[in-house]
């Protein structure tokens, strides 16, 4: 089967979905019985994939100086790479189709799933719909102007749902969202710990990491540690202003992620909070030092405010082995619950009493990272990612007559 594994994304960056496109691609190449072609965006490293012809898109020259660094998220340079790719993923399916060599399958990542809509229009190939999030809730939240206009997305969202052959979402929340849209087969595939995979990327070796020394920690103080970027559903306003609730407890709270603009605006919150000896910010860090990170924090923290799809971190975040504070949110309860994790409403008086709890109990911190690295080693890794994915793969092989292409 010649599969067209469309990721509108930067690939490969070290982030929630690239990571995951590369874990489904490091599976399907493996398939003896598949040929894929991966499109990305034009940014990213190159990193070795096995029997993965990877292609990307090209920026105009007049939109080369402006269209760089596209990050996470909906915004306008994305939506203009998004009808880039549009484009280019019809001259891939045409070329093919002249080729006598067709696509027979389109595996669509996000809201490429609308591409993969329009190409099973033109040509009839089925598609699976790689569901990270709801497009409908992202854009209204993004942008709240948008809001009147939510049942219109709803019903574009449902479409692209009917019109596939498969949804796999990543967590019960999409699960329940593609089923009420009425999905014809719903086939959840969640992400993992990231803790026993290599990494490409170059850096300081484990030995040289020390994050105590790194963040200026003093004797006795207990470290929080939160790893991600800093757009604000994320929640990081949240933690800084519990922190500021218990500033007369010994700990410290390190941010390790975010871009640029968003560390700047962070740093002047907490110097006019007053954290300065209670917060640092250390910037990005590569993948291949996130094991070594978690494992010398005490707290591992995840203040999300909105969303419903897990953050792809909580996955290493249980199999690291430390005590979890996060929202009790749909985004976290849907993994985490009372046996692994403190789970607490998302205002900083609960937030920052959660985070008092374990500051003073180091017992809890050691029963709670026991139970998390039980259940991420049982449910969480790589291996339990590629039985979940294959079996996918050979139920849709199996059905595929039902969907083969033909000519229109």
């Amino acid at each position: 089967m010649k599969i067209l594994f469309l990721a509108p994304q930067p690939f490969f960056q070290e982030r929630g979905t690239p990571i995951a496109v590369r874990l489904a691609l490091s599976v399907l190449s493996q398939r003896n019985t598949e040929s894929v072609t991966l499109l990305s965006y034009h940014e990213g490293a190159s990193v070795p994939l096995d029997r993965v012809d990877h292609r990307r898109i090209v920026i105009p020259r007049l939109l080369q100086g402006w269209i760089r660094a596209v990050g996470p998220g909906i915004s306008i340079k994305k939506l203009v790479c998004d009808l880039l790719f549009l484009l280019s993923s019809l001259r891939l399916v045409a070329a093919a189709k002249r080729q006598g060599t067709p696509f027979q399958l389109v595996h669509a990542v996000e809201e490429s799933v609308f591409i993969a809509y329009l190409i099973k229009l033109l040509w009839r190939i089925p598609y699976i719909y790689d569901m990270d999030s709801s497009l409908a809730m992202q854009l209204t939240e993004k942008w709240p102007v948008l809001s009147p206009l939510r049942f219109l997305l709803e019903r574009l969202e449902r479409l692209a749902v009917r019109g596939s052959i498969a949804v796999v979402p990543v967590c019960d929340s999409l699960a329940a969202i593609a089923h009420a849209h009425g999905s014809p087969d719903t086939h959840i595939l969640r992400d993992i710990s990231l803790l026993d995979l290599p990494s490409d990327s170059p850096g300081s070796t484990i030995d040289e990491v020390d994050l105590r020394s790194e963040c200026g920690a003093r004797e006795g103080e207990v470290l929080a540690l939160y790893i991600g970027n800093l757009e604000p559903y994320q929640g990081i306003n949240l933690l800084i202003d519990s922190a500021a609730r218990i500033a007369n407890l010994a700990f410290r709270i390190v941010v390790i992620g975010g871009a640029p603009d968003h560390i700047t605006v962070l740093r002047e919150r907490v110097a006019t909070l007053a954290l300065a000896d209670r917060v640092t910010l250390l910037g990005p860090r590569p993948v291949s030092l996130l094991s070594t990170y978690l494992a010398q924090s005490d707290i591992l923290v995840s203040p999300r405010i909105r969303g419903n799809n897990t953050p792809m971190k909580i996955y290493s975040y249980l199999h690291a082995g430390r005590a979890i504070l996060a929202t009790d949110l749909a985004t976290h309860n849907q993994v985490l619950d009372s046996e692994v994790s403190i789970l607490t409403a998302p205002d900083p008086d609960a937030f920052a009493a959660g985070m008092r709890k374990l500051i003073i109990d180091p017992e809890l911190r050691e029963r709670l990272g026991q139970r998390s690295r039980e259940r991420a080693q049982s449910q969480y890794t790589f291996p339990v990612f590629a039985q979940s994915l294959n079996e996918l793969y050979d139920r849709v092989l199996k059905n595929r007559s039902k969907s083969e292409p033909s000519t229109p």
